[in-house]
């Protein structure tokens, strides 16, 4: 079987492994001049750094399998503390599950908030909702602007107000009618788990991509934009490159990888409910400024995250060197900070030239951490439109999705915008799209 795989970021790479290493005769389609999508390592001064997703939720098991698949060396964080960077203070994060604190006695030390928040038991609604209609009448709205809204702006670049309970934050939905006292049965359950949380690469997450081609020998085509992708009599043909030399490419199936607004366009013809939920989705454009150091921060922990009621620049920062043993080796006395800049619909700042972003977001670094070393070389890496918004409703149009796909033989979809924007998540969705197509 001959099959297309369309985009060659983590999703469609690993889609395009397990094919292949089932006997299918595969291309991959990347329309960019690079592989790996939000997985990229680039040289910041004279070391060679992620300015892209940075660590994997190692307690899910499809990121770490696959890094050892092909031969990657997985590490774990030197450290594990973190921040919020509120009140004008850094203030140790506690124990939370997705921002619900699961020790009041550490939040109440932290000074994150004004009071100590009192839970409330109200029933689980049936329909999906926003994560803040559901926490705020439970626990107050001040956890939610100071502890919620800083992870969900961690992992989403969204907002509490906006993104679905059940899509974005099903941990948070599983702590039942009491979230806080729910938070405190899964710290208590959780905490004698051996599984480390986290785990990155040695020399890199964006490197996990390169690997994956290497291992299955992938014939990987850059600068290849699929235009239009057309069912023909027991097959598909795929219409490929500059609309002034525009290629046919002939196969029996196609993998659509690609984020939701270009496989949109390209299942248009195929399967028009998908095309048309998929359209719905929306994205949040966002930036990493990455930083080296001449010198030492007099800090610990891994980092801080910033609520976006203190009306920061920097929603968030990461230490690098402290975080990872291999980078601090290679840094020697030198450090590697990065800060993440912009949210869902707040992308002033992203609308500056690099020079400004990286002058704005070390202000802040400035302010957060005391003052810094000088700056040896700085990075802006820019990810337009490079985070699906799970908003209310998000699964019904997932499942819209899904059953048009279904019902088009040789054709499937996958990747960040369905169930799930991690790495782990995101190569689950391909490895089960790989498997049905196969099953077909």
């Amino acid at each position: 079987m001959r099959v297309a795989v369309v985009g060659a970021g983590i999703a469609g790479l690993t889609a395009a492994l397990d094919l292949v290493e089932a006997g299918c005769d595969v291309v991959v389609l990347e329309g960019s001049d690079r592989i790996g999508g939000k997985l990229h390592v680039d040289r910041v001064g004279d070391l060679r750094v992620d300015v892209g997703a940075e660590s994997l939720l190692a307690r899910r098991p499809e990121a770490v399998d696959l890094a050892a698949r092909v031969g990657a060396e997985l590490t774990h964080p030197a450290t594990t503390s973190a921040s919020i960077w509120t009140r004008g203070a850094l203030r140790p994060l506690p124990p939370t599950v997705m921002g619900i604190p699961a020790d009041l006695d550490a939040l109440e030390a932290s000074g994150i908030v004004a009071e100590r928040p009192v839970g409330h038991a109200l029933p689980v609604p049936e329909d999906d909702v926003s994560v803040t209609a559901f926490l705020e009448p439970r626990l107050g709205r001040e956890v939610v602007d100071r502890m919620v809204e800083p992870l969900l702006g961690g992992v989403y670049a969204g907002h509490a107000d906006r993104l679905s309970l059940r899509a974005a934050a099903p941990q948070v939905l599983a702590l039942g009618e009491d979230p806080l006292a729910g938070a405190a049965r899964t710290r208590a359950q959780t905490r004698t788990l051996e599984t480390p949380v986290f785990a990155g690469i040695v020399g890199g997450v964006g490197t996990l991509p390169h690997r994956v081609v290497e291992h299955g020998d992938l014939d990987v085509r850059l600068r290849s934009t699929v235009r239009a992708i057309t069912p023909v009599d027991g097959g598909w043909e795929l219409h490929v490159g500059p609309t002034s030399a525009i290629e046919t490419v002939a196969v029996d199936a196609v993998i659509v990888a690609a984020p939701a607004p270009a496989a949109a366009r390209l299942l248009a013809e195929a399967a028009p409910p998908a095309a048309f939920s998929l359209a719905a989705i929306d994205y949040a454009s966002m930036a990493i400024a990455t930083f080296v150091l001449d010198g030492p921060i007099d800090v610990e922990g891994s980092g801080f995250l910033v609520p976006p009621i203190d009306g920061t620049v920097v929603k968030g920062s990461t230490i690098s060197t402290h975080k990872w043993a291999w980078l601090a080796e290679l840094a020697g006395d030198r450090t590697v900070v990065r800060a993440s800049i912009g949210r869902a619909g707040d992308t002033g700042v992203l609308h500056q030239d690099d020079e400004e972003v990286a002058h704005l977001a070390l202000t802040d670094l400035a302010a957060a951490y005391g003052s810094l070393p000088s700056v040896q070389a700085a990075h802006v890496q820019r990810w337009g439109g490079g985070l699906p918004q799970y908003d209310v409703g998000h699964l019904s149009r997932v499942a819209t999705v899904e059953a048009a796909v279904a019902r088009v033989d040789g054709l499937e979809v996958c990747g960040a915008a369905y169930r799930g924007v991690g790495v782990p998540a995101v190569i689950g969705s391909a490895r089960e799209a790989a498997a049905r197509l196969l099953a077909r």
